[in-house]
């Protein structure tokens, strides 16, 4: 069981914002879009391209430009097999150039120091964008409450941010993990299709053999992740013939084991002062017994916390994707900052609990994870 300290996370007021985190025209988003140019320059071009960048450190010498720019090739495949080893899917020229980026301030160090970081830097490549995005890791966390009143404990499955573009690797691990897992409820915080397959068939199909295959006693639920990708009519067709129910705004209780749960799903704008309304809403209409949010982002938890929410699950940071050692996320995506970006933790008297989630976002959003495992996790709540 993993657990974090109590964490203070006063409610502020974005309500005079202009752009949020996951939603068109928000600054990732923008990111993500701005990219696309670069995968339409012709592969011939864009080789030149890279040419040219690795004559910037050499300061003009082609023999050290020529062994750079055979870096900057052997980046480029391996991005471009990803697909090809059903890893991830992507476009590679984006991300193959911020790597070029990255690697020429390498080359200008001196001596023996240069080869080596390039070395660590190509070992990092290929561990970050080949290896970790399929080593799955499934936690394990406990919480226990009076106020669910339970002979014994109710085991539940919580996932998030399957961002299907092609079937891959990952899904049949996820898949058998949970059926392992014997979860009694299962339930999915958001995002089931990549940010550039929301109009793909191919895309909807993919993510709907994923969630035919799940089974919980007590059923399976999820709720709308980003607005751009989670959009209505893209879930009534990724949703449609498996066991999942949408908790679009509503509430409902889940008896079992001599207690029960109110699950309330809140679909997610991604601005908590109007999702906040929509809560208060569900909750003033509860018994007041046990209350598990279900939310995509966590940024609704300082809200959850004032108006008596017991536990929230969430996702939408994908942990940040790319961790350092005791820094943590570079970014999360959220309007908190890294308050709430990954893991269990205290908000008030609320247990918030935000997953590294499974997928990447799609476009020339990166392909890596780097100390960030993709994640399922196992609850017991007694």
């Amino acid at each position: 069981m993993t657990s974090q300290p109590p964490t203070s996370v006063p409610i502020r007021d974005f309500s005079r914002r202009k752009s949020f985190p996951g939603t068109i025209g928000g600054p990732f988003e923008i990111l993500v879009r701005s990219g696309v140019w670069i995968e339409r320059i012709p592969p011939t071009a864009y080789a030149v391209v890279l040419l040219l960048l690795s004559l910037i450190p050499s300061g003009g010498q082609w023999g050290p430009a020529l062994s750079l720019w055979l870096i900057f090739l052997f980046d480029w495949i391996i991005l471009a097999l990803l697909p090809r080893f059903r890893i991830s899917y992507g476009h590679p020229q984006p991300q193959s150039l911020a790597l070029a980026l990255m690697r020429i301030p390498a080359a200008l160090l001196p001596g023996v120091w240069a080869p080596a970081v390039q070395g660590l830097g190509t070992a990092l490549v290929v561990y970050g964008f080949g290896l970790e995005p399929t080593w799955l890791e499934v936690t394990h966390e406990q919480l226990a409450s009076e106020r669910l009143g339970l002979r014994r404990p109710i085991r539940i499955v919580h996932f998030g941010d399957l961002h299907m573009h092609r079937p891959c690797r990952l899904d049949d691990q996820v898949v058998a993990e949970i059926s392992r897992l014997r979860p009694d409820l299962i339930l999915f915080s958001g995002d089931a299709i990549s940010y550039s397959c929301v109009d793909d068939p191919e895309a909807w199909m993919a993510a709907r053999r994923v969630f035919q295959r799940l089974d919980a006693s007590l059923g399976v639920y999820a709720v709308p992740g980003s607005p751009p990708v989670d959009r209505p009519d893209v879930l009534s067709e990724v949703f449609e013939g498996t066991p999942v129910r949408l908790l679009n705004d509503e509430r409902i209780t889940i008896r079992a084991h001599g207690g029960e749960i109110e699950l309330i799903g809140v679909a997610c704008s991604h601005r908590p002062f109007l999702d906040a309304k929509t809560l208060e809403q569900l909750v003033s209409e509860s018994s007041g017994g046990f209350r598990l949010l279900l939310y995509h982002s966590p940024d609704l938890a300082p809200h959850a916390a004032t108006i008596g929410i017991d536990l929230q699950f969430s996702g939408h940071t994908h942990g940040g994707q790319v961790r350092l050692p005791v820094l943590g996320a570079i970014y999360t995506s959220s309007l908190y900052g890294k308050a709430m970006e990954v893991g269990r933790m205290k908000v008030g008297g609320m247990t918030l609990f935000v997953t590294r989630g499974l997928g990447m976002e799609g476009a020339s959003a990166p392909r890596v994870r780097f100390l960030c495992r993709p994640q399922i996790t196992l609850w017991e709540l007694a």
